[in-house]
């Protein structure tokens, strides 16, 4: 009993040291405050612009009058208690309350069904009460309801008095407990909204989200371009928010928020970087196909946009591409792609998206993905949101069972890999890079994981070096992507194909390489069957294995 209560103390005392006094002060300060807005109306709009750019459009998730479609699941809202429903997953019903068929694909044709969801989530939606009142549902669906009556839409006195309400709410009940993305969204609905709305209270809600914007912008978006959560997907989310507010200041023919260009270019230009040859997104962290705009949506948006040289580089033609603040590469060379993690899980004091995943890799072979990592399918607090987030579901090494870094809960990470020693080299026939970790130092005899990556001519070599004491079980996991056929393992040597090309994977070391059924987790509510690779090794350290691909 008391070890198990000083393990959890000691985790719990290893994920809140690194919050900031903000997040600590703001998770008091939620629970003590008595929530209470002014119930006066203000009716009063600016004239809508006659400049504002169409945004990205979503994708459609309205099937009928109460019937939607999110996370890959069908649902039908019945009645007033099924938009909290408790059997529904919660991000299903955060996703319902944000409101985005209102700009999706052919949203034209639904405005009827629009009008009539409105009127019901102000009927049945009391104010404070459910998740469509918390900040995040609330924010985005501000955001859209806005973006809506750009689109020419009539609005009902009793929707613009709800719509002050709600930005009231948010106002008073603003994110600082979390950071990150969700007070990004924050400060974007009241931009919207103090720019929507004219009179005094207005100026007040678009000054708060402008200085809150600023502050986050440089905080949020690394030197390289990278949004500092580490998550292609919420990277591509965080765009499409600078895109929105860019959009909204040139309608309004507002002064732009300083550096928000150079911000949106370096954005650009990384996640062209980090995504593979088809056009959609690695999967480092927490991410998933469907729930953010593609590369080639958000360009298009940002060309209406009358933005240039989105991808624009320094002009040099280096097949290493090495972001120095986060810590991702790409390298391409001939038809090879490889997409390289030698990142921190984030930023420390937000790490709720983080999976262990720490010296992982992803490898696309003539334009067609190969070894993934195993990406993510769900939010729930349940045992596949542990796995997805562990080590084992990702291209690196698992020593133990356990995982790099700690991750916990459905977004906590306790202990966490620190990523030392980190090289890159290039000459004429290869190029190589390496790092190493010690996430694995919390275990007995401190191993420490050194990892490299070598790209010759139609090769690419992985040597993992595995130093401390004692003995211990090694894992080197390499799960393939569901198009990879596996034509069979004869010793440690792999057979594969995809769209009829060969691929031999070889395993040097004393080790036995196996076969197991996995999960690619493609898309939020969508787990496809695949195959990864393990090579199983226990021995004293050090350790040493080889990968030829």
């Amino acid at each position: 009993m008391n070890k198990t209560f000083l393990y959890i103390s000691f985790r719990y005392w290893n994920t809140i040291r690194y919050l900031k006094f903000t997040q600590i002060f703001g998770r008091i300060n939620k629970f003590l405050k008595i929530n209470f807005i002014k119930k006066s109306k203000n009716n009063d709009l600016r004239p809508f612009p006659k400049n504002w750019i169409q945004p990205v459009s979503k994708k459609q998730s309205m099937f009928g009058e109460r019937i939607f479609f999110f996370l890959n699941e069908y649902h039908e809202i019945k009645n007033k208690e099924d938009w909290n429903n408790k059997f529904f997953p919660k991000l299903w019903i955060y996703n319902l309350h944000y409101f985005d068929d209102l700009n999706a694909i052919d949203a034209e044709s639904r405005v009827d069904w629009h009008r009539k969801l409105i009127d019901s989530w102000i009927d049945q939606n009391p104010l404070y009460q459910g998740v469509g009142w918390t900040p995040y549902p609330s924010s985005l669906r501000i955001i859209n309801w806005i973006k809506w009556a750009f689109k020419g839409n009539s609005f009902e006195d009793s929707w613009i008095f709800s719509l002050v309400l709600q930005v009231r709410n948010l106002k008073n009940n603003l994110e600082k407990h979390l950071l990150g993305n969700h007070l990004f969204a924050n400060a974007t609905a009241l931009i919207y909204a103090g720019l929507f709305f004219k009179g005094e209270e207005s100026r007040h809600w678009y000054e708060i989200g402008y200085e809150i914007f600023k502050t986050e912008l440089s905080e949020q978006i690394l030197p390289d371009g990278a949004h500092f959560e580490l998550s292609t997907m919420y990277h591509s989310i965080i765009l499409e928010n600078l895109l929105d507010i860019l959009n909204i200041h040139n309608a309004y023919n507002k002064r732009l928020p300083e550096k928000i260009i150079e911000k949106i270019s370096s954005m650009f230009l990384w996640l062209k970087n980090m995504s593979h040859p088809d056009g959609e997104i690695s999967f480092f962290n927490d991410a998933a196909f469907g729930i953010s705009p593609i590369l080639n949506e958000l360009k298009d948006y940002g060309s209406r946009l009358s933005l240039k040289d989105l991808f624009k580089s320094s002009g040099k033609n280096n097949k290493i591409i090495f972001y120095k603040h986060c810590g991702y590469s790409r390298i391409e060379t001939d038809d090879v792609v490889a997409l390289i993690d030698r990142s921190p899980v984030g930023p420390d004091y937000l790490p709720g998206h983080a999976h262990a995943d720490t010296l992982s890799f992803e490898l696309s072979i003539f334009k067609k993905r190969v070894i993934v990592n195993s990406g993510t399918s769900i939010y729930e607090n349940v045992i596949e949101r542990e796995l997805q987030r562990g080590t084992a579901a990702h291209s690196t090494i698992v020593i133990d069972k356990e995982d790099s870094s700690e991750v916990w809960d459905s977004f906590r990470v306790a202990r966490r890999a620190r990523v030392f020693d980190i090289k890159n080299s290039e000459e004429e026939l290869s190029i190589k890079l390496s790092a190493a970790h010690n996430g694995y130092h919390r275990l007995k005899g401190k191993p420490t994981h050194y990892r490299s990556w070598e790209f010759k001519k139609n090769t690419l070599i992985i040597e993992d070096r595995i130093i401390g004491n004692g003995k211990h079980s090694i894992e080197a996991i390499l799960p393939l992507h569901p198009e990879v056929k596996l034509k069979g393992i004869h010793g440690n040597k792999a057979t594969l194909e995809i769209s009829k090309i060969p691929i031999e994977i070889l395993i040097d070391g004393n080790g036995l390489l196996e076969a197991k059924q996995s999960n690619f987790n493609a898309e939020f509510g969508l787990s496809i069957e695949n195959i990864k690779l393990v090579y199983f090794v226990s021995d004293i350290l050090p350790v040493f294995i080889k990968t030829i691909i």
